[in-house]
């Protein structure tokens, strides 16, 4: 009888111990998926391959060390699930997208992401392998454009300041083929996924591209395009976006610093040519 007394007690307190753990891991471990809540370990950040995976890369090989960094890089090639993983917590930064989408995707999304620092410009342009010249497209010439709204809108306003078709005055940068008020070549307008625009210029008149998805295809943005975005007054510099409340983060503080230093403009310039611009400090 004692010894089954005893043996129920150890069970009671396994149970127990078992139990305490549990509570701990919800309380302590599980809030950051990504850096398992440890402001001190590796810093995980999602990056399209092209230009923003080539900065980050080359911080991780020849400056993140020196500055007490453990960065780990997580490609991805579509727009949505970089922020949806750094929502979820499985990244605890991104940088791959504009200011102007980052609002757009916590309005439609619910949720609560935000700029640390802008890092550099990635003009968008207009690519075609039938004209030399945007004004020189024919009438019913099909243009394709990407498919989510701020780029969308963002394609949209280059086409217009070019003269080839008029938007309503308040369009901004959410513009949408509705917004067209004149369209005097009747120019179609096909919208696709912002990856699938540079495999699409053998079946449109033209393709509006973002830069990534240019550069990645071994477009250069400065050569190739028939009109490139100008830098002036413009919105659409890529940033680095956390969640709420991790501006803070001594990571982040570290990896904003080196996005933004010398070494790493010098680094834009020298490979990109005028392709990808950084910001100026």
């Amino acid at each position: 009888m004692r010894h089954s007394i005893s043996a129920r007690k150890k069970v009671v307190s396994a149970v127990a111990v078992a139990g305490a753990l549990v509570a701990l891991s919800a309380c302590g471990g599980g809030a950051d998926p990504a850096s398992g809540g440890d402001k001190n370990g590796k810093l995980v950040v999602g990056a399209t391959p092209v230009p923003a995976g080539e900065v980050l890369a080359y911080i991780q090989k020849d400056l993140a060390k020196k500055k007490g960094l453990d960065l780990e890089v997580k490609e991805f090639t579509d727009y949505v699930l970089p922020n949806t993983a750094l929502d979820e917590g499985s990244l605890d930064a991104n940088l791959y997208q504009n200011a102007p989408f980052l609002d757009d995707f916590n309005k439609s999304k619910g949720t609560d992401l935000t700029s640390v620092t802008g890092v550099y410009l990635p003009p968008m342009g207009v690519y075609s392998k039938k004209t030399k010249d945007v004004s020189s497209l024919k009438d019913g010439a099909v243009v394709a454009v990407p498919n989510d709204t701020t780029n969308e809108g963002r394609a949209l306003q280059l086409l217009a300041s070019q003269g080839v078709i008029e938007l309503e005055k308040d369009a901004g940068t959410t513009a949408s083929p509705a917004d067209i008020t004149k369209n005097p070549k009747k120019l179609v307008i096909k919208e696709l996924e912002p990856a699938q625009l540079p495999r699409s210029l053998d079946d449109v008149d033209a393709a509006v591209i973002n830069n990534n998805f240019a550069l990645d295809a071994g477009l250069s943005p400065k050569d190739d395009s028939i009109h490139l975005e100008s830098v002036e007054n413009n919105p659409y510099v890529n940033i680095l976006a956390v969640k709420k409340g991790d501006e803070s983060d001594p990571r982040v503080k570290k990896l904003a610093e080196l996005l933004t230093s010398p070494e790493v403009k010098q680094f834009i310039e020298d490979k990109y040519k005028g392709s990808v611009l950084p910001v100026e400090s």
